[in-house]
């Protein structure tokens, strides 16, 4: 197949698979009220902490851009690769995968491509509905101080746009492994058990990883949990500017190459060993 009619096949699968998954509207409302739920308890959590004035004059960042990050947080949730794709875990277990390598496709692209879409339409719907929430009716309701922050200035927003995507090849990347994993041990449940805590806390989505401290930063900053969440924020907010900026979209770009290459590899390996049902 040819580049042009593969890339067009790749996009398709995406735009499909995204579609798909915007069907589930129920699972999107029940998950955006939770998401509510938890930022609120968050905020309250974080208004606590600042609330003691050693702890608010020492804190890196300040109390509104705290707030903020709780909100965007609760609004990427589901960017976070903490579960393996459910349809591919499925045709692993049944042998459907089958049918996927018989497609005149490059497999492990094949598979991203699902994946990113299914990344992508759980958060896009659910980030535009709390950017509703605490961006415009919490101040119409005059709780401007615990709403959602703009950003810093016109550059951090392009900036931000650009690290959340890239954010979301990331978290792709992250789930093939999980997916490949999969594929290769016919069980889900424990891989998701130990990759749902370290995604929740190294990405910043428990704790604003800045809160951490001091002496974790550069490790924190440099793993590549951090451009799941806290790299964006960190552009949002205009802490990373100039050359840093660059420097913080680079380290992203730097664990999606690393993931995406270890992916393939990994992958070829466990297909060459996978067998099918019944065989």
């Amino acid at each position: 197949m040819s580049a042009p009619a593969a890339t067009h096949a790749y996009i398709a699968l995406f735009v499909s698979r995204f579609q798909l998954m915007l069907q589930y509207r129920g699972a999107v409302l029940a998950g955006f009220a939770t998401q509510c739920w938890w930022g609120a308890i968050k905020v309250m959590i974080l208004a606590a902490f600042y609330g003691a004035p050693a702890a608010a004059a020492s804190a890196p960042i300040t109390l509104s851009q705290a707030i903020t990050y709780s909100w965007v947080g609760q609004g990427l949730l589901t960017l976070l690769p903490w579960m393996a794709d459910p349809d591919i875990a499925t045709a692993v277990r049944t042998g459907a995968v089958s049918y996927d390598r018989l497609r005149p496709l490059d497999f492990y692209a094949l598979w991203f491509a699902r994946a990113a879409g299914w990344i992508a339409a759980r958060v896009v719907p659910r980030a535009l509905l709390m950017a509703a929430f605490a961006c415009l009716l919490l101040p119409l309701l005059g709780l401007a101080a615990w709403a959602w922050q703009p950003p810093s200035a016109v550059m951090a927003a392009l900036l931000f746009a650009v690290s959340v995507v890239l954010a979301l090849l990331l978290s792709t990347a992250m789930v093939m492994l999980l997916n490949i994993g999969v594929a290769a041990l016919l069980d889900a449940a424990g891989l998701n058990a130990l990759a749902a805590p370290l995604v929740i806390i190294f990405s910043g989505s428990l704790l604003p990883l800045s809160l951490l401290p001091d002496w974790m930063q550069v490790a924190l900053l440099l793993q590549p949990f951090a451009g799941l969440l806290d790299i964006p924020l960190r552009l949002y907010f205009g802490q990373l500017s100039g050359p840093l900026a660059f420097a913080g979209l680079g380290l992203q770009a730097f664990w999606i190459t690393v993931l995406v290459l270890t992916g393939r590899y990994w992958l070829a390996r466990v297909l060459r060993r996978l067998e099918m049902q019944g065989g």
